[in-house]
């Protein structure tokens, strides 16, 4: 079975970013769930949540991850919600290693706050609102992970060579 990388974690703490960096030292392409949902759907995440609600865009998100996680081995850059359903937690672990990027609330606000595209921060972009949204989520992301990386005050490089080194030599 060829094996998948997963980066999940909260929007904003830079798994696409990651996932990118990865992808040289592991040579496997990238794949970002929210990019292919909206290449795949011809609209925004914001239009689909807009005109289809949450639950819809989850399963869509649940379908991708199936899809790409049984067509062969690559990293993939997971959108923030993702880790919160079982029916993922379960098809990452069948499929490959989860990999947990974790920030402060304080690093999140400074890389989100001028983002439009994240529905769910919707007039919540303030340090209070975005650390009790990552504590709802943590038990999630902790069920998903099997490895934690803190990406605070490090580059991309230095966050992708720590995984570089956890990640099995079968890849």
């Amino acid at each position: 079975m060829e094996t998948c990388v997963y980066l999940v974690g909260f929007m904003g703490v830079g798994k696409s970013t990651v996932a990118k960096e990865l992808s040289g030292r592991l040579h496997l392409p990238v794949v970002d769930t929210d990019e292919a949902i909206v290449k795949g759907e011809g609209r925004s995440i914001p239009e689909i949540f807009e005109r289809e609600g949450e639950e819809s865009f989850r399963r869509k998100e649940t379908e991708m991850l199936l899809e790409l996680s049984e067509s062969g081995a690559k990293i993939i850059s997971c959108g923030g919600g993702i880790a919160m359903r079982k029916e993922n937690r379960d098809i990452m672990a069948r499929h490959g290693v989860t990999i947990l990027l974790e920030a402060s609330p304080e690093t999140i606000l400074k890389r989100v706050k001028k983002d439009d595209n994240r529905p769910l921060l919707e007039g919540k972009k303030n340090v209070s609102d975005i650390a009790a949204m990552m504590e709802a989520r943590r038990p999630a992301y902790e069920a998903a992970a099997n490895l934690h990386v803190s990406v605070d005050g490090r580059t991309p490089a230095e966050i992708a060579e720590e995984i570089a080194g956890y990640v099995p030599p079968v890849l």
